[in-house]
């Protein structure tokens, strides 16, 4: 069985990490290089950086900073936020990202997917997938959950997955923020129904919560989440021992 991964998750704003809820009342909390290396250290699987810049300005500077990024850490990193075409994606990677997260245009324009498979293959490709529970089925949404779209989740992760990503991000907008742990029977359901790595985003407020999301509760690949790691409520170290000793296969330096 393939190592679980444990992945922070930075949200980048002009070139400064920072958080909120929604992306509202934003806060910096830090250096995106230096937290990147802290976090490799620490023994981090992967690193995720989303650029929630709104100007084109802030999207040079975050191009720039993947190139900072890249020359400092030695582990997998997923870029996204903005990315809208095969352009924007090439102009990340070769500035030395080694994934790209695309979620609101490839559910705006599916064939997207198809374009970024064909052009760079789908092990660099994620599909950020956010949703929540509306009676009774989980329908996908865009804009930080406030647009319900018309696509159901999981018949969208199988079109992702036939189109060609290569991992599924999911967050469920019910559990993100609420720290009162992940939407693991939804994850369980996803690993059913599709053949590439998932990841669990949305929810994490505790080790415990990570552990049941990479167990038999949830069978996801990969655990993401931002502030317990940021804030030092939880220490990936001890995590990944307590993963272990549950019987989670994980990586440990």
């Amino acid at each position: 069985m393939l190592a679980k991964r444990i992945i922070p998750c930075l949200d980048i704003k002009e070139g400064k990490t920072v958080k909120g809820v929604n992306f509202e009342n934003l806060k910096s909390v830090g250096d995106p290089v230096e937290m990147a290396l802290n976090y490799c250290r620490d023994g981090a699987d992967e690193l995720v950086f989303l650029d929630i810049s709104a100007t084109v300005e802030g999207r040079k500077t975050f191009t720039s900073l993947v190139e900072k990024i890249a020359a400092n850490i030695n582990i997998p990193f997923t870029v996204g936020g903005g990315i809208s075409t095969v352009e924007d994606a090439e102009r990340l990677l070769k500035a030395g990202a080694d994934k790209i997260s695309i979620n609101s245009a490839a559910v705006k324009e599916p064939t997207i997917i198809d374009r970024l498979k064909e052009k760079f293959g789908s092990q660099f490709i994620v599909a950020a997938i956010d949703a929540k529970e509306i009676e009774g089925k989980w329908m996908v949404t865009t804009h930080a959950g406030s647009v319900i779209t018309e696509k159901e989740l999981f018949d969208w992760a199988i079109e992702v997955e036939r189109r060609g990503a290569g991992e599924i991000l999911f967050t469920s907008m019910d559990h993100d923020g609420t720290k009162m742990g992940y939407a693991t029977e939804v994850y369980r359901r996803l690993s059913q129904i599709v053949g590439i790595p998932i990841i669990a985003s949305g929810g994490a407020g505790n080790g415990e919560h990570i552990k049941e999301v990479l167990g038999p509760e949830g069978c996801a690949d990969a655990a993401l989440a931002a502030s317990i790691f940021h804030f030092g409520e939880v220490n990936i170290p001890k995590l990944k021992v307590e993963l272990q000793n549950a019987g989670i296969p994980i990586r440990i330096i």
